[in-house]
C-alpha cells in the first residue's frame, strides 16, 4: 500500500512539475478573468462529473473569497441548478445544457471557462461556441492534446495527461493560483 501511495503522489507532483511551466497562460487566464470581473462582467463556469465540482468551486470561491476579504465577484456554474439541467436535457439535449444558460447569462466582455478532462465533452464545446458567437472570452481547462474543445478557446491550459484523476487535481490547483492572483489584483477595488 506504501508503494501504490507514493507512487500517485510522484505522479501527482510529476504533473505540478509540468503545471509550473505554464505559468504564462495561467498568468493570462487570470488577467483576462481580473479585467472582466473590474469591468462587471462575469464568469461563467462548466464541466461534467468531477468538472462539475470544479466549476462549482472556482464560482464558490470568486463569489466568497480565497483568501482576502474583498467584493464579491460574480461567477456562476452552470452545474448546479436541478431544474434547468434537467428541463433543457428534456426539451433540447444533454449536449444544449450549459449552451442554453451561456445565451441566457452571457454578455459580450463576459468570461466562460469550460472544463473537460477528455477535451471532448460536447456540451462543454457547445457552450465555448456559443459564447464565441455572443463575443464572449473562452477557457478551456482541459485534459490530454485538449481534443475538440481546444480550438474553441481564447485561451486553453491543456494539462497533456491521460489519467483523470491528475488532469483534474491540475485545473482545480490551476484554478486555485488564478483566484488568487485574481482577488490580488481586484483586493483594492
Amino acid at each position: 500500500m506504501e508503494e501504490k501511495i507514493r507512487l500517485v503522489i510522484g505522479c501527482h507532483a510529476s504533473a505540478a512539475q509540468a503545471l509550473a511551466d505554464k505559468w504564462a497562460v495561467i498568468a493570462q487566464i487570470a488577467s483576462v478573468v481580473a479585467g472582466t470581473l473590474r469591468k462587471g462582467g462575469r464568469v461563467l463556469v462548466c464541466g461534467n462529473g468531477g468538472s462539475a465540482a470544479d466549476s462549482q468551486h472556482i464560482a464558490a470561491e470568486l463569489v466568497g473569497r480565497f483568501k482576502l476579504e474583498r467584493r464579491a465577484l460574480s461567477a456562476i456554474a452552470l452545474t448546479t441548478d436541478t431544474s434547468i439541467l434537467t428541463s433543457l436535457s428534456n426539451d433540447y439535449s444533454y449536449d444544449q445544457v450549459f449552451a442554453r444558460q451561456v445565451e441566457a447569462h452571457g454578455r459580450p466582455g463576459d468570461v466562460v471557462i469550460g472544463l473537460s478532462t477528455s477535451g471532448a465533452s460536447p456540451n462543454v464545446l457547445k457552450a465555448l461556441q456559443k459564447a464565441r458567437e455572443m463575443r464572449l472570452t473562452t477557457v478551456g481547462l482541459l485534459g490530454r492534446d485538449g481534443g475538440v474543445i481546444k480550438p474553441a478557446c481564447d485561451m486553453a491550459l491543456v494539462i497533456e495527461n491521460a489519467d483523470t484523476p491528475r488532469v483534474q487535481e491540475m485545473h482545480i490547483l490551476a484554478a486555485h493560483i488564478v483566484c488568487e492572483l485574481v482577488e490580488a489584483s481586484l483586493a483594492s477595488d
